[in-house]
């Protein structure tokens, strides 16, 4: 077996041309290390269109670390509310105040402690390590696995650690002294040139002479992924109960998936409307008006929730659940797009 390694004259190649086509996005503004943290955390799984508004939105309401720490958790989920895996959000704030009691709120600049930060794996210390600090520290990620896939021709799977750790290692042989515009120049390529779902725009790429599955017509056959397991799928079903303008919801548990987030009340199973009406007693209601039922899902990363949703007036509100208006809802109540999906429809009911 070959030993792996990247090409030496990559940087020179590649950097150039980063400088010349990179996009404008909010969070190149400046290197600031805070900035860099936050944008980072929000592109994990998520769009960068998506990401825009919520970047420019959180910084707003919390510019300094020490704004973070100190943030209310029912603030922070709301200013999250859309992007999802709340736990990213939480360990924003649980690493925030770290920094905020060991380093006097001024951000850890060696890769070593800021991989040691809540929420922070190697991946987003390469980052932060390379743009902020110009340290040489790469930053792994799918783009820069696909990219690297294609110059070497490699087909390991790119989702195995030891895949990942081969990259990082062939990369920090290579690493200029602008770390941090080498490590966005990898991202860049990755999400506009040799990019996941399309056919590699080969003949615009700047790294075309160096790349082996160009020369040899594999590149759209890379990179190899293993095969995916089968997400576990669960039926639930939602109930908007409605009285007199204001909706029931009620917290999620400390722990667990979706975390302290709100939620409209919801029970396992698919339940057909008079199991449903039957249920809505149980919680100590009493239905007046089906308004409406509905057929959703949502996906998380390993579990599909196939969702039947009931909107139901009722007469009289409980002490079971907290009741919002819709207004305290939009403003306060932060809701995950499993659930927040129904509340988009309430319109339309």
């Amino acid at each position: 077996m070959r030993e792996y390694s990247l090409p030496p004259s990559l940087p020179a190649q590649l950097l150039p041309w980063y400088q010349e086509n990179r996009r404008a996005l909010p969070w190149r503004e400046d290197r600031q290390a805070y900035h860099v943290w936050i944008s980072e955390i929000m592109l994990q799984q998520t769009r960068v269109e998506a990401v825009k508004g919520y970047y420019a939105r959180f910084l707003e309401e919390l510019p300094t670390i020490e704004a973070l720490a100190r943030c209310d958790d029912g603030k922070l989920h709301k200013l999250w509310e859309g992007l999802g895996y709340y736990s990213r959000v939480r360990n924003l704030k649980k690493a925030a105040q770290v920094i905020l009691t060991q380093y006097g709120g001024v951000f850890p600049n060696t890769y070593q402690e800021i991989l040691k930060l809540p929420g922070i794996g190697a991946y987003t210390a390469g980052a932060i390590g390379s743009i902020a600090f110009n340290l040489p520290t790469p930053a792994v990620d799918g783009n820069v696995l696909r990219v690297c896939a294609r110059l070497t021709e490699d087909r390991s799977p790119i989702d195995l650690p030891d895949t990942k750790e081969k990259v990082r290692e062939a990369l920090k042989q290579i690493y200029p002294k602008s770390a941090g515009d080498f490590t966005q120049a990898l991202m860049e390529l990755g999400a506009t040139l040799c990019g996941p779902n399309w056919k590699p725009k080969c003949e615009s790429c700047p790294c075309a002479s160096l790349c082996l599955a160009c020369q040899a017509g594999t590149a759209e056959a890379l990179p190899v992924k293993s095969p995916k397991r089968p997400k576990r799928q669960e039926d639930r079903t939602v109930f908007l109960f409605s009285c007199e303008g204001l909706y029931a919801l009620s917290k999620r548990p400390p722990s667990g998936l979706l975390a302290e987030l709100w939620e409209f009340p919801n029970v396992s199973g698919k339940l057909e409307l008079p199991q449903a009406l039957e249920a809505a007693q149980g919680m100590g209601l009493r239905p007046r008006n089906l308004l409406r039922q509905v057929e959703r899902k949502h996906i998380f990363t390993h579990i599909q929730w196939n969702l039947r949703g009931y909107y139901i007036e009722v007469s009289e509100r409980n002490d079971r659940f907290q009741w919002f208006s819709g207004a305290e809802i939009r403003s306060q109540a932060a809701l995950p797009t499993a659930f927040r999906q129904f509340w988009e429809e309430i319109d339309h009911v």
